[in-house]
């Protein structure tokens, strides 16, 4: 179907647009909307770009700015997308594409976040321990273990404060931050879509729940055995080097203890909706301008709403308060991916035009010359832009890039899906920015007191610490 004539008052940018552009073709009359991505010019992965961009400098080099308008930033790279979009190519395509992107993806991945983030919220680890190697590794042990299940920012939220509180005594205590952060704030979310942000992606895309159980448990233990060792036998030579002798057990005031305990309850709630959404299919469906909602997932995010609301009514607020509760991370979340998840649209459908399409700089770089796809350079390539970008797009990015197909991804190349699972969840730990948690602690660590690296200083740990590693786990799986 042709193009609607483009009014002159769309403006210089737009008709910078048209210059440099070819329109994509919509479906014939009796079907949806459709967007040939092999028709879009490398000019609209601009927003997209700006958008990642944007998280990703923003917050180092003007962090106050950033943190009164990320909003308003945010509101501007999905206008800057959305406008010229909508004059272009119609409203009905735009409507389409926003639709599909918000009621199939958007809202279940921010509802999914909420939940999490609103039930690990109102968990509170009382009392101190103290801070010794065999403890610290087993707080740090602990993190990772349940990072898969309550997410690595409900994780590391429920437990950077205790061991705060644990280390409070030693001069010594930016090392365990740094390793609680590539640990429980990134690695130990590998195994389900609820541990890691690229996950639930994935999920949403048709990857089953327990794939990552089963496909990423191995890679993960590799990774977390050898960095609990290192951490233990670095923190064994430091805790020599300290001056002041340990505290005694509990010497903190408040008795060691759990408040909250009927979120975790509440924990198993939230994993049995999201499993009841992979497994249940009754077939019915609500479609809305030929966007087709399937009831399960409806019915999924009713569940999790409504664990949130009670998890907010038999927690204490006094509890969430000493845990240093607040809506913001949320917010900022839900505001970034907002833009994400629209300013993402013309870059999946040009990759999913794949060779055809204006990326193909990309799959070529991925790819053999007959087309198959190269696991080791998807690992890294997943990995290196999740390190600078957020690892959830660039995750959604490069599944497209392998065909997006999950079925496909799963059987077949399912060493291919596993290197780019690996890459977004493992190398978010490599910057501040990598993962929303990474930021969090740190912040949290500082206003404790605690001198953390600054962006480059964080960079020479991971350097030294991780990229070995992940060197060591492109050998053994993906070569």
């Amino acid at each position: 179907m042709a193009l609607a004539t483009v009014r002159p008052v769309v403006g210089g940018t737009v008709a910078l647009g048209l210059a440099l552009l070819a329109g994509p073709t919509l479906a014939a009359e009796t079907g949806a909307p459709h967007l040939d991505g092999a028709e879009l010019g490398h000019i609209w992965v601009v927003p997209f770009a700006g958008m990642l961009l944007s998280i990703a400098v923003f917050p180092v080099i003007a962090p106050t700015f950033w943190h009164g308008n990320f909003g308003r930033i945010s509101a501007f790279w999905a206008l800057a997308f959305l406008v010229p979009f909508t004059l272009l190519f119609g409203w009905q395509l735009a409507l389409f594409e926003v639709l599909h992107v918000v009621l199939l993806e958007y809202l279940p991945f921010i509802i999914l976040l909420l939940s999490l983030f609103t039930v690990a919220g109102g968990v509170r680890v009382t009392g101190s321990l103290r801070g010794t190697p065999l403890v610290n590794t087993g707080i740090l042990a602990l993190g990772t273990a349940i990072a898969s299940w309550m997410g690595t920012t409900g994780a590391a939220m429920l437990l950077i404060r205790p061991i705060i509180r644990a280390n409070s005594w030693r001069r010594h205590q930016v090392h365990t931050i740094v390793f609680f952060i590539f640990l429980v704030a990134n690695i130990g979310g590998s195994l389900t879509p609820l541990g890691d942000p690229p996950l639930f992606l994935g999920f949403l895309k048709g990857v089953d729940f327990f794939w990552p159980t089963t496909n990423m448990f191995v890679p993960m233990l590799l990774v977390a055995i050898i960095l609990l060792a290192l951490y233990f036998g670095l923190d064994t030579y430091l805790m020599r080097k300290e001056t002041a002798p340990p505290p005694e057990e509990g010497g903190g005031g408040e008795k060691l203890g759990l408040e909250g305990g009927i979120n975790i309850l509440l924990l198993a709630g939230v994993v049995a909706a999201v499993l009841m959404s992979g497994v249940w299919d009754p077939h019915v469906e609500v479609t809305v301008f030929h966007v087709h909602v399937e009831l399960q997932n409806m019915t999924r995010d009713l569940l999790l709403l409504g664990i949130a609301g009670l998890s907010l009514v038999l927690t204490s607020r006094e509890s969430r308060i000493a845990n240093g509760f607040t809506w913001f991370p949320i917010v900022e979340v839900a505001k970034l991916f907002a833009a994400i998840f629209l300013t993402i649209i013309p870059a999946i459908a040009i990759l999913k035009a794949r060779p055809a399409g204006a990326l193909s700089a990309v799959i070529n770089a991925v790819s053999r010359p007959d087309g198959t796809p190269i696991d080791a350079m998807y690992f890294w390539a997943t990995g290196i832009l999740s390190s600078f970008l957020d690892n959830a797009p660039t995750y959604l990015v490069f599944f497209n890039t392998a065909g997006g197909d999950a079925e496909v991804l799963m059987g077949p190349l399912g060493s291919t899906l596993l290197a780019i699972s690996a890459g977004a969840v493992f190398m978010g730990a490599n910057t501040y920015i990598g993962n929303a948690p990474n930021f969090m602690v740190r912040a949290i660590a500082e206003e404790r007191g605690i001198k953390m690296p600054s962006f480059f200083g964080y960079m020479v740990w991971s350097g030294l610490l991780l990229l070995p590693l992940f060197a060591l786990v492109t050998l053994v799986f993906f070569v």
